[in-house]
């Protein structure tokens, strides 16, 4: 088993920055995809952004512009860098890793969330 540990979440006034941070723990042979989603109070799960195991990022066009996705194969973890956030971006964000922990097998983990609240 693998467990994905999230920190970095908080109050943050519009305009301002935050930086999430995940880092993977336990039995992993590989990490693949790494990235963070959200879910706002009444919507779905959402994707923010993924990056795969050779650096390439992917963001969706909420964060396009204002994020940046970072990894750190060595320590198994990935960051990301939010700027000119805004009160729309609020909801608990999710660091996900696709990662083989046994040979030949894939799995999907999540972190626990952290919450972001842009507010004045």
């Amino acid at each position: 088993q693998a467990q994905l540990v999230e920190s970095g979440g908080g109050l943050v006034p519009p305009g301002g920055s935050l930086r999430l941070s995940c880092a993977a723990s336990g039995s992993i042979l590989s990490i693949s995809a790494m990235g963070w989603y959200r879910q706002a109070p009444g919507k779905e799960r959402e994707l923010v952004a993924q990056i795969t195991s050779g650096g390439t990022p992917n963001y969706a066009d909420t964060a396009k512009g204002r994020f940046t996705i970072s990894r750190d194969n060595a320590k198994k973890a990935v960051a990301l860098q939010m700027n000119s956030l805004k009160p729309d971006d609020t909801a608990v964000y999710y660091c996900y890793a696709l990662i083989q922990d046994i040979p030949n097998t894939w799995r999907p983990y999540w972190g626990q969330g952290t919450q972001v609240t842009v507010s004045s």
